[in-house]
């Protein structure tokens, strides 16, 4: 996608934040802030951004929780992405 957010991750756990917390899962590059992951997701994807939570997993790589707003459902923006 882009060099701070490489790919929406669709996992049986990110399924379950998507439907239960308004909640998306991405991985990102090891050098994006929660800032910089926050504009390119409001900018790629015309939604409002609450919170950006990230970690780096024991394989070394990074991962994005995005807590979207209310206003647009996490499943209608993973629907646009195919992961649904």
């Amino acid at each position: 996608m882009t060099t701070i957010i490489h790919n929406p991750i669709s996992t049986e756990k990110a399924i379950r934040l998507m439907e239960s917390e308004n909640k998306l899962l991405f991985e990102v590059g090891l050098d994006s802030t929660k800032t910089e992951v926050k504009k390119e997701v409001e900018r790629l994807f015309k939604v409002k951004v609450l919170k950006v939570n990230t970690f780096i997993s024991r394989s070394g790589k990074k991962k994005a929780y995005v807590k979207l707003s209310m206003d647009t459902p996490a499943m209608d923006v993973a629907t646009n992405l195919g992961l649904i």
